[in-house]
């Protein structure tokens, strides 16, 4: 059984990896089962992705958060490098997880580089490589695939293609997390391929998009385990998620101070009383970087990868 929840433990983290990519591009592979990638006009993709980038560093810096960039390498070609936490995971007890990606050529962002510029300022104490998994063709892809409740030791996850029960089960018995399986759909009927495009789990409230949980047990279930665990559930419609409302991350700015971040599409699409909700609990940060949500088909969220390892004395 996981721990206890603990009222000691802060949910949110300071410390946040971002890659700046080398050669940002629409990727054909993850288009297969993202809804949210379309294959913008614009010639100059990567560049505006850059000037994207740089400014939403540059806005998480100024609002105190650390943040540690690493610069992308050109060879091998990575697409989707811009969206690390995907693929790596990082934990308090010093554990970095390394997880099975659905697209062949995301795999390459696995770069040894990006784990030494971590191990440079934190504690790494073990390695769980998941990644032979994917010959079986068994698929996670870390936050992306579950969204984790670190206080209560909860994970969430919507089931698809690259996010597949038996390894979420396996992740949760080996990092003590309860795992809440659950199905949610867009509005084609596809399964959602991220959890963290439908909901976001914060220190005292949880953004979630009931409407894409056909299934109303499941979507009682889900929102009773998300009450139970002391959150006030807010509600996004699914046209807000379509504009990325439920890719959202809490961290931790200056002072120790909650901040919710999130695009400035995301940010748009909210009415006035959902601002107000969210501005009670936390002020927001929104930034635009279109052209990376459009082409990658990810938002804020996914930019950013989470660093809990004990700091460097």
């Amino acid at each position: 059984m996981p721990p206890i929840p603990r009222s000691d433990y802060h949910p949110t983290t300071n410390h946040i990896l971002m890659i700046r990519p080398a050669a940002f591009a629409f990727n054909a592979e993850t288009a297969v089962n993202n809804s949210f990638q379309q294959q913008g006009p614009d010639a100059d993709v990567h560049q505006k992705a850059l000037a994207e980038f740089d400014g939403f560093v540059d806005k998480l810096r100024a609002a105190g958060v650390d943040v540690l960039v690493v610069q992308d390498t050109p060879e091998p070609h990575t697409p989707d490098s811009i969206f690390p936490n995907n693929w790596i995971s990082f934990h308090e007890d010093g554990t970095v997880v390394l997880y099975p990606m659905f697209a062949v050529n995301r795999r390459a962002e696995r770069k040894q580089q990006v784990v030494d510029a971590v191990k440079e300022r934190f504690t790494i104490s073990r390695i769980l490589d998941y990644t032979s998994r994917e010959q079986e063709g068994c698929f996670l892809e870390g936050t992306g695939s579950m969204v984790l409740d670190r206080t209560r030791w909860n994970a969430y996850a919507c089931l698809s293609p690259r996010t597949q029960d038996r390894l979420c089960n396996e992740w949760c018995d080996e990092m003590n997390y309860r795992p809440y399986l659950f199905h949610c759909y867009d509005r084609k009927g596809a399964p959602i391929y991220h959890t963290n495009v439908m909901m976001c789990v914060a220190d005292r409230y949880v953004v979630i998009c009931l409407e894409s949980i056909r299934t109303p047990d499941e979507r009682q279930w889900i929102t009773h385990r998300i009450r139970n665990s002391n959150r006030e559930v807010v509600e996004i419609t699914m046209e807000q998620m379509d504009r990325f409302a439920g890719n959202m991350l809490q961290v931790q700015g200056a002072n120790e101070e909650n901040i919710l971040v999130m695009s400035s599409q995301a940010f748009h699409s909210l009415r006035p009383d959902q601002v107000q909700l969210l501005e009670s609990y936390n002020p927001v940060l929104h930034t635009d970087i279109t052209t990376i949500e459009t082409n990658g088909g990810g938002s804020a969220r996914c930019m950013m990868a989470e660093i809990f390892l004990p700091l460097r004395s």
